[in-house]
C-alpha cells in the first residue's frame, strides 16, 4: 500500500491558539501538530460534505429510544424497510429496562440520509438521536433489483 504524497503548509496563530492546540495534542495523543490538524480539517471537510446535497456518503442514525412507547419500534423497522436502499445495516442494543441504543448504517446521497434521519429521530419516543457522516463510502456488497412500480 503505497503511502499519500504529503504537501508542506505553513500557517500562523495566535499563540493562545497554539497553547490550546498543543494541550489538545498531548491529552489526546496525538504524534504531532501536523497530525492533530490534519484531523481537523478532515473533520471540517466531512462536515461540508455532509451538506453538500448528493454527496454519497455512508454512516451511522445514533437513536436512544424508549422501547416501551406503542408503536415506536415497529415505526423505525418500518423506516428502515422503506429506506432499504440506503439503510444497510442495524444494531440494537437494550440499555435499561425502557431503552434501547439502536446504531444504524446508512449509505447514500446527504440530503437523504439527513431526511431519513429526520423522519427517525423526530418520532415520539425518540430520546436522543444524531447522524454521523463520512466521505468515505463502502463498496457495494450487492446490486440491489429495480424498484417494481
Amino acid at each position: 500500500m503505497s503511502k499519500e504524497k504529503v504537501s508542506r503548509i505553513s500557517i500562523s496563530l495566535p499563540e493562545s491558539l497554539l497553547e490550546g492546540l498543543d494541550e489538545m495534542v498531548s491529552k489526546r495523543g496525538f504524534e504531532s501538530r501536523s497530525q492533530a490538524i490534519c484531523d481537523m480539517i478532515n473533520l471540517q471537510i466531512n462536515e461540508h460534505r455532509a451538506q453538500q446535497g448528493d454527496t454519497v456518503m455512508t454512516g451511522t442514525v445514533n437513536l436512544v429510544y424508549n422501547h416501551s412507547v406503542p408503536g415506536l419500534q415497529k415505526r423505525l423497522h418500518d423506516l428502515q424497510y422503506e429506506y432499504i436502499d440506503e439503510v444497510i445495516s442495524n444494531l440494537n442494543v437494550n440499555l435499561t429496562h425502557t431503552n434501547t441504543l439502536s446504531v444504524i448504517l446508512v449509505q447514500g446521497p446527504a440530503n437523504r440520509l439527513n431526511m431519513i434521519a429526520d423522519k427517525m429521530i423526530t418520532l415520539r419516543g425518540v430520546v436522543y438521536g444524531r447522524l454521523l457522516l463520512n466521505a468515505d463510502i463502502i463498496p457495494p456488497i450487492h446490486p440491489l433489483p429495480p424498484k417494481q412500480t
